[in-house]
């Protein structure tokens, strides 16, 4: 059982003592909340990003708060906050009231076992409810802490250590967990409204450790991080929820010297997952700038982050357009809007690449001697050995590919492109192992 219990009260708390970074946007996009510093003090301030001009209205109460204190916008514009206190973990939503700040206690969720960690999920597609995650040495609890009948409740728990969050529907029913048991970590499903129902999502290879980072409820695409092709060393992945086609691992994400980490997904592509732009959060030697990848594509184009960026947060818009929220001392509230290239066929002559140490990065830098990426990593599929669990599990959906009467349709194929010889040693090659994604509970359907 978890180490987490619930109690009625709430108060300020004791954080973690580590300052916090970026943001927390809304699943809509129209509310972000983040904790703005007033000289060494912290203060909770909601962000309007729906209008013609973004704003901020700050919300404090009678004392700062500490650094390691949680916000995050819910759907009505009141925000959210966790705050630490004693053992117990306090939640209260806060709204502004004129000139003051009002707040609304919800109750708290207590642990006492010093192991326990306990923190805010991704906000919920509905923007009416919130859910935090417990962990425990042994088990893993998801609370309904926001937008519940009588405080917190615990709605599901699973054996193992949980981490990440990705919602998989719009409804707020379907959220991946990555559960690692065993020694391995494997990207499950819990249906929330089925009392916590555990089902299998990524299972790549059964000595792989498998994550999930994101999804998109449109087009299915989902972003994965896996040591599957390169044992010992994780990379990235993209493969589509109801595919019978492999999970592929670009060549192009992975750049050397740095760290890539997806933040956002293009909405509205439908039928056409691989079309979809990615952000990427790129952190190397020259600093933290934004990259842009497509499925498609067999490059990143890289962007400079405007001044003040709160660095990996941001939203695409259905058209292409990718919104990045920023703070200066001259704009304390700004949204900055970048068209990434259009999509093209991969040009080997033109393909970017991170920036040298101390050179800003810019839509067209290339550094000298660079080489085109290789193909795809990828493998060949093979068959499911079971049947789906769950024949009845989302009645009345289909596959994404359904509409067209054909359900392993190929993405777009490139020429490989000729690899000179490049400067300093060269990755080790991969060994060749399948890497399906597993049409276990979800591989039916499409959560939009």
């Amino acid at each position: 059982m978890t180490a987490c219990a619930i109690e009625p009260s709430a108060g300020h708390g004791d954080g973690d003592g580590a300052a916090p970074a970026g943001c927390t946007l809304s699943a809509d996009g129209a509310y972000g909340a983040r904790l703005a510093s007033a000289g060494d003090a912290w203060f909770p301030e909601r962000w309007t990003l729906d209008g013609p001009e973004p704003y901020a209205v700050p919300l404090p109460r009678n004392q700062p708060e500490e650094p390691g204190t949680e916000v995050q916008p819910m759907g009505d514009g009141r925000v959210l906050i966790h705050r630490r206190v004693a053992g117990r973990h306090a939640f209260s939503l806060l709204y502004p009231t004129g000139p003051g700040t009002g707040e609304l206690p919800l109750g708290a969720v207590e642990c006492p076992d010093d192991r326990a960690r306990l923190r805010l999920l991704p906000p919920a597609p509905c923007g009416e409810k919130a859910y935090a995650l417990a962990v425990g040495p042994r088990s893993t609890s998801v609370w309904l802490v926001a937008g519940g009948a009588f405080g917190p409740e615990r709605v599901a728990e699973l054996p193992g250590r949980g981490s990440g969050g990705v919602w998989l529907d719009r409804a707020g029913r379907l959220l991946a967990l990555d559960r690692e048991t065993g020694g391995r970590t494997k990207a499950v499903v819990v249906d929330l409204e089925r009392g916590g129902e555990v089902s299998p999502l990524l299972q790549i290879a059964a000595d792989s450790d498998d994550r999930l980072l994101l999804a998109d409820h449109d087009s299915g695409l989902l972003i994965v991080r896996s040591d599957a092709p390169s044992p010992g060393q994780e990379r990235l992945g993209w493969g589509v929820l109801g595919s019978t086609l492999p999970v592929r691992f670009p060549e192009c994400l992975r750049l050397r010297d740095c760290s890539v980490t997806p933040f956002a997904i293009q909405p509205g592509q439908v039928l056409t997952p691989e079309s979809c732009a990615v952000a990427l959060r790129v952190d190397g030697p020259a600093g933290s700038w934004v990259g842009v990848w497509r499925p498609a594509e067999r490059r990143v184009h890289h962007l400079p982050a405007p001044e003040g960026w709160l660095t990996g947060t941001g939203l695409w818009t259905a058209d292409g357009v990718l919104r990045l929220p920023y703070a200066t001392e001259a704009v304390p509230c700004g949204v900055a809007r970048l068209r990434p290239p259009a999509p093209a066929l991969p040009d080997p002559d033109t393909t970017p690449t991170p920036p040298a140490p101390g050179h800003a990065p810019s839509p067209t830098d290339r550094a000298p001697g660079t080489t085109p990426p290789p193909p795809d990593s990828h493998s060949h599929p093979h068959p499911h050995p079971h049947p789906h669990p769950h024949p009845d599990l989302r009645p009345g959906l289909v596959s994404p590919h359904a509409a067209g009467g054909d359900t392993t349709t190929p993405f777009p194929a490139f020429p490989a492109p000729p690899l000179p010889e490049r400067p300093g040693p060269p990755p080790a090659p991969s060994a060749a192992r399948p890497v399906p994604l597993q049409e276990a509970p979800l591989g039916r359907l499409v959560t939009n």
